[in-house]
């Protein structure tokens, strides 16, 4: 028996509770992994709450990303063995699969071996965010070098990591915050410029950075009132991604910026990247090289223990984190 993290109705972290399972064996084409950890993502809290895009269920299983050995092999399954190494890609739905736990089974297709030199905590930390930006600035609009870039959440997971990506690129990075009072830690994170939209006007800020020209990508996972804003602040032919809906309010359409500049305003989710192998195997080329070479290195916000899933969960949703959040099991 092992002890799995379930919720039998949606609602707050307090919903989260362990239940003694069995989960057995892996069928054919999955692999189950002893987890040493587990990286937490907004999306599973959306999950877990019933407001996410797809509903839970119940009782429902959580979680996209782990790091641990695999113990066992399903049928089918080529290029692993039993101890190897491994963290999961979240290219699969959290009603056929979830990670909260000491062991989870998952399919095979989602699962990498990942560079030896990182820890587990960091290797339960990668997966979601590098790909989750890959996708967007490097498969799809790839800036150029000197374009700039908006990234709102900056201080999320996913904002950090396309931070880097976007540096990597030689492309100028400008974080978008609430305030000031994470403007020091952006800039530690490599942001080359960072604004604070309740101190100051986002589209006139990124004018002045850009000379008037406008940010060519615009990366947003907060979406409602300030889609405008962000409508203002990107050039002629710019593309906005939006990528989450942390906004409380309703998202307004700004038809009119959208007419007078050409822009692309698009959905998007890390699942066009990962429900496609040879996206899959670019993106994960990408990744494992920038780690190598230091051009990408997660940034663990805190660690907790898995007795305390409930509170790491409240953290997650008190945006106070910078960084991933990642939960241990030993």
């Amino acid at each position: 028996m092992s002890r799995i993290v379930r919720f039998h109705r949606t609602g707050g972290p307090e919903v989260l509770q362990f239940d003694e399972l069995d989960i057995g064996s892996p069928k054919e084409g999955e692999v189950r992994i002893r987890v040493r950890a587990l990286g937490l993502n907004r999306a599973e809290a959306m999950f877990r709450a019933g407001t996410y895009f797809e509903a839970p269920k119940l009782p429902a299983r959580l979680g996209w990303e782990a790091a641990g050995e695999i113990e066992a092999i399903g049928a089918g399954v080529t290029g692993f063995s039993v101890g190897d190494a491994v963290s999961t890609i979240p290219a699969f739905s959290m009603n056929q699969y979830g990670v909260y736990g000491d062991v989870a089974i998952v399919p095979a297709h989602a699962v990498a071996k990942h560079p030896a030199s990182l820890s587990w905590t960091e290797a339960a930390a990668i997966w979601m965010q590098y790909l989750t930006a890959y996708g967007a600035l490097v498969e799809i609009t790839r800036p150029k070098k000197g374009d700039a870039v908006l990234i709102t959440a900056a201080s999320s997971s996913v904002g950090l990591a396309a931070i880097q990506i976007v540096n990597s690129l030689e492309a100028v990075s400008i974080a978008i915050t609430r305030t000031g009072a994470k403007r020091e830690a952006l800039l530690e994170a490599g942001a080359k410029h960072v604004i604070a939209t309740h101190e100051q006007d986002m589209a006139q800020e990124v004018m002045r950075l850009t000379e008037n020209k406008g940010a060519r990508v615009a990366f947003d996972s907060v979406a409602g009132r300030e889609l405008e804003s962000l409508a203002a602040a990107v050039g002629n032919g710019g593309t906005i991604f939006e990528y989450g809906g942390l906004a409380p309010e309703p998202t307004p359409f700004p038809l009119f910026l959208a007419l007078e500049k050409s822009l692309i305003v698009r959905g998007y989710n890390s699942y066009s990247i990962v429900g496609n192998r040879e996206s899959l195997e670019r993106g994960k080329r990408f990744v494992v090289d920038g780690l190598a070479a230091g051009r990408l290195k997660p940034v663990i916000a805190r660690t907790f223990p898995l007795a305390e899933i409930v509170e790491a969960h409240r953290y997650l949703e008190s945006n106070q984190q910078i960084g991933k959040i990642v939960v241990t099991t030993c």
